[in-house]
This record gives structure tokens, C-alpha cells and sequence, in this order.
């Protein structure tokens, strides 16, 4: 009987923190379009989510397409199939590997910073403040970050792909010594635009999910520094939970539209 109770009281808790979710999610849009667009914002938000964020996305994406790489030499040499180590890496990079770990990435360091700085502002009663100044914190708080995070994390997806691609090209071809021509001309063939642009559709929505988690819980913070610790801790492991639910259900989405080595 107990855990029915407590089934039933997480399950309740769930509807609602989805409800309060998908509420700010519309009153951000609504504001991205009837209300001011605080560009300076915008753009200061860019550089800390995107510029600053380089260099653990560009590491991530090399290292991961080296030791795909690695990994899948290994197991095809013993088919004799080594120059298609290229188009597997690839499209493996542009579909699935480049946005998901960048959207773990991005979720780690991009998500848990706006959690610990809203939620912050929150116990300090700094939101409190900016109403009292008739400044609508949604418009003023979540709007720039969402703006700035469609606009950066389509390009940190593509630094991934492109460092995972260029590190797998390293790998076979420099240390496993598989043939040059033969692994530029397969991956060139049978990586096609609609890889690319499913990886780019999957970076908006996993960017507007780590934002919209991390404000919602920035926002509902409470409990002073130990409050804030705590929506972080959240925000991250909601964050990333839900950039990896999110991908089986766009990857067979997507799959529909775009299908592996078709013709778009």
C-alpha cells in the first residue's frame, strides 16, 4: 500500500513539474514574440553558452570519433571491410553521437550555470525585484537564454561532427593505416546532407529542453544555498534524461523523413 501511495505521489509530481514546464515554455515563446527582445542579452548569453562551451565540445567530439573509430576498425578488418570505417563513423557522428554528447555536454555545463545563476537570484529575492521594477523576469531571464541557445547550440553540434569526423579520419588513416582515398571517397558517398541536417534538428530541440529545465528549476528554487545546490544537482540530471528520452523518439521521428542512405 505504501508504495502505491508513493507511485501515486510521484506520478502526481511528475504531471505537474511537466505542466509548469510546458507553461513557461509558452510564456517564453509568447514573449519571444509580442514582447522585447533585449539583444544585448542575446548576445552576452551567446558567448557564455556557445564561445566558452568550444572547447569541451570540440574535445568531446574528437575523442569520441577517435575511439568509434578505433572500435569499428576493429571489427571490420575481420570482414575485410576497412575503407567502410569512414561512412560509419560519419554518419554515426552526424545522426547520433555529435548531437547527443554535445547535448550532455552542453546540459552539464550550460544547464547546472543557469539553474545555480537563476535560482540564485531567486532565494536572494533578486526576481522579486525586477517585478517590483515592472520587468517581467521571463522576458527579461529565460527569453535571452533561449534565443542564445538555438542560435549556439546548433553550431556546437557541428564542431562536434566536424572534430569527430576529422579525429576518425586521424585515426584509421595515420595510426591504423587504412587507405586515404578509399575512406574519403566511401564517407563522401554515403554521408548525405539529411545526416547532417537530422543531427541540426535534433541540437534545437535538445538546446530549447536543457533551457527550459534549467530555468524552470532555477525559477522554483527554494531553501537558500542548499536549495540552489540542489535544483542544479536536478536541473543537469533532468536535463540530460531527458536529452536521451527525447532522442530514441526524434531518432524514429526523423527517420521517417530523413532514412539512412536514402535520398531525402
Amino acid at each position: 500500500m505504501h508504495f502505491f501511495n508513493w507511485l501515486g505521489s510521484r506520478s502526481i509530481q511528475s504531471f505537474l513539474w511537466l505542466g509548469d514546464l510546458l507553461l513557461l515554455c509558452a510564456e517564453t515563446y509568447r514573449n519571444l514574440l509580442f514582447s522585447r527582445i533585449r539583444f544585448r542579452l542575446v548576445i552576452a548569453q551567446i558567448v557564455e553558452m556557445g564561445w566558452r562551451s568550444q572547447p569541451v565540445i570540440a574535445f568531446t567530439g574528437a575523442f569520441t570519433g577517435a575511439v568509434f573509430t578505433a572500435q569499428t576498425f576493429f571489427q571490420f578488418t575481420a570482414l575485410n571491410m576497412d575503407t567502410a570505417v569512414g561512412p560509419v563513423v560519419s554518419v554515426a557522428m552526424c545522426r547520433e553521437l555529435g548531437p547527443v554528447l554535445t547535448g550532455l555536454m552542453v546540459a552539464g555545463r550550460v544547464g547546472a550555470a543557469i539553474t545555480a545563476e537563476l535560482g540564485t537570484m531567486r532565494v536572494t529575492q533578486q526576481i522579486d525585484a525586477l517585478r517590483a521594477l515592472a520587468i517581467n523576469p521571463i522576458e527579461y531571464l529565460v527569453v535571452p537564454r533561449t534565443l542564445a541557445i538555438l542560435a549556439a547550440m546548433p553550431i556546437l553540434v557541428a564542431e562536434a561532427i566536424l572534430f569527430g569526423i576529422l579525429a576518425g579520419w586521424f585515426t584509421a588513416v595515420k595510426i591504423l593505416e587504412v587507405n586515404s582515398a578509399y575512406y574519403f571517397a566511401n564517407m563522401l558517398r554515403f554521408t548525405e546532407a539529411q545526416d547532417v541536417i537530422m543531427g541540426l534538428i535534433k541540437a534545437i530541440v535538445f538546446g530549447q529542453l536543457i533551457v527550459a529545465i534549467g530555468c524552470r528549476e532555477g525559477l522554483a528554487a527554494q531553501g537558500g544555498a542548499v536549495g540552489v545546490g540542489r535544483a542544479t544537482t536536478e536541473a543537469v540530471v533532468l536535463a540530460s534524461l531527458a536529452v536521451l528520452a527525447t532522442n530514441f523518439f526524434l531518432t524514429m521521428a526523423l527517420n521517417i523523413f530523413f532514412p539512412a542512405g536514402g535520398t531525402g
